[in-house]
C-alpha cells in the first residue's frame, strides 16, 4: 500500500489533453478519468475512445470510475482502450459482482468498487472478503455527477471502518479534496487521493501534489 496522488482529469480541458502529461510531470501517480453515462448520473462524459486516445501518449496509471447503470458492458471496451483499473459502483452490481471481478481481471485491469454517500460502508464488505475480491474500495466524498462539489467530512468515519478492516486495502476518496480537507482523509487512513479543481486551480499543482503526498505519508508513518 503506497500513497497515490490522481488528479481527476474531469476537471481539465478535454480539448487538450497535454495536460495530462503536465499532471504526470508534476508528480501525480495516476490519472483519474471519470466514465459518466447519462443515466447513472445525469452527467455524460467521456468512453473508451478517450482513455484509448490518452493511452497512446502515456503509460500511466489510468485508474477509471465508471458512473454508469451497466459496468458490464463496459469492461471489454475500456480493458481494450487501455484502463488500468476499473472502478464499479456498488449500487448497480450487487447481483454481478462477482463476473464483473473475474472479467476485469481477464482483460489485464485491477478491480475496485466505489460506493456513493448514501450507501453503508458494510455493502462493499462482501467484495472484500471474497476469495477474489477487488483490490481497491472508492469512498466517494461527495456525490458522484460533476466536479467542485464541496466535501462530506462524515464520509471518513466509512474510511476509519474500512481501514480498521482492511490494514493493507488500497482506499481511495474522491470529492472535495485540497489543502483544507486532505488532513482529514490522509487521518481516516486514505492512501489514494482523487482531486480535481483544486489540483487544475491550483497556481502551482506540483506544490499541491507535494502538500498531499506529504499529509498521507506523515499520517500512515503514526
Amino acid at each position: 500500500m503506497g500513497v497515490k496522488i490522481a488528479p481527476s482529469m474531469l476537471s481539465s480541458d478535454f480539448s487538450n489533453l497535454s495536460e495530462a502529461k503536465f499532471m504526470l510531470d508534476c508528480g501525480a501517480d495516476w490519472l483519474h478519468m471519470d466514465i459518466m453515462d447519462g443515466h447513472f448520473v445525469p452527467n455524460l462524459t467521456i468512453g473508451a475512445p478517450v482513455i484509448e486516445s490518452l493511452r497512446k501518449h502515456t503509460k500511466a496509471y489510468l485508474d477509471c470510475h465508471l458512473m454508469v447503470t451497466n459496468p458490464i458492458d463496459y469492461v471489454e471496451p475500456m480493458g481494450k482502450a487501455g484502463a488500468s483499473g476499473f472502478t464499479f459502483h456498488v449500487e448497480v452490481s450487487k447481483e454481478n459482482w462477482q463476473e464483473l471481478i473475474v472479467r476485469i481481471k481477464s482483460k489485464g485491469m485491477r478491480p475496485g468498487v466505489v460506493l456513493k454517500p448514501g450507501t453503508p460502508i458494510e455493502e462493499v464488505y462482501p467484495l472484500i472478503d471474497s476469495e477474489n475480491p477487488v483490490e481497491m474500495v472508492l469512498v466517494m466524498t461527495v456525490e458522484p455527477v460533476f466536479g467542485g462539489q464541496k466535501f462530506i467530512p462524515e464520509m471518513m468515519d466509512k474510511v476509519r471502518a474500512l481501514r480498521k478492516k482492511c490494514r493493507s486495502l488500497d482506499i481511495e476518496v474522491d470529492g472535495g479534496l485540497g489543502p483544507s480537507t486532505i488532513d482529514m482523509a490522509a487521518s481516516a487512513g486514505a492512501n489514494c487521493i482523487v482531486a480535481g479543481s483544486s489540483v487544475f486551480g491550483a497556481p502551482e499543482p506540483a506544490a499541491l501534489i507535494s502538500l498531499m503526498r506529504k499529509s498521507v505519508s506523515e499520517n500512515h508513518q503514526n
